[in-house]
């Protein structure tokens, strides 16, 4: 399997990226975060990649970490969840966003991705629950703030900014930050406020 190609940016667009590797171009489709993370057009990149093979094709994905590219394969492991329904779930959820929506039962959060209806996405939740619980590929709850029991004030803040960098309003944040013991761990905090904020939809 390629593990990573390392070469010249040839070509960028939001869904596929061109690198020349010893005088071969590789096409490679990537998540629309990949190309904006990566230099321009000219410059050296590294992909971290993934090789999808079936009987009739040879499809080669891209990632700009081997975090992003581990979310992916955790993702399609799932029974109903392809290469390309993994792509439009990394176009909308960041893999510690995925962690935490997982951790927390949210499966609303996936029916943002296209071709990912209610069904597909409680199945996601289900089937990689006990997988992300215990960290994946160094992705984990702690990443988002302090592992040890913070200040009140402080956990509560905390929580309440990475709950907002994940897309939710100051309003959802708070509200659902303040039903938590503010005494918990950050992760706890937050692992809780998502699982309230799911049950509430």
């Amino acid at each position: 399997m390629i593990d990573s190609l390392t070469g010249k940016i040839l070509k960028k667009t939001p869904d596929t990226v061109v690198i020349s590797c010893g005088g071969v171009g590789y096409r490679a489709t990537v998540p629309s975060s990949v190309a904006g993370a990566l230099p321009g057009v000219g410059s050296e990149g590294t992909l971290y990649t993934y090789l999808h093979i079936t009987e009739n094709d040879l499809s080669l994905f891209g990632f700009d970490s081997e975090q992003q590219r581990s979310c992916f394969e955790l993702l399609t492991a799932v029974s109903g969840v392809g290469p390309k329904v993994g792509i439009a779930i990394l176009n909308v959820l960041s893999p510690d966003r995925i962690v935490l929506a997982i951790s927390g039962g949210d499966h609303k959060s996936f029916t943002a991705a296209s071709g990912v209806g209610p069904k597909l996405a409680q199945r996601i939740v289900l089937e990689l629950k006990d997988k992300v619980g215990k960290g994946m590929e160094g992705i984990a709850l702690s990443d988002l703030g302090s592992s040890s029991a913070p200040t009140p004030a402080g956990g509560s803040a905390q929580a309440v900014a990475a709950l907002m960098g994940l897309g939710y309003s100051s309003a959802e944040a708070a509200a659902a930050v303040a039903k938590c013991d503010p005494s918990l761990p950050v992760e706890e905090i937050i692992r809780m406020s998502l699982q309230g904020m799911a049950k509430g939809r």
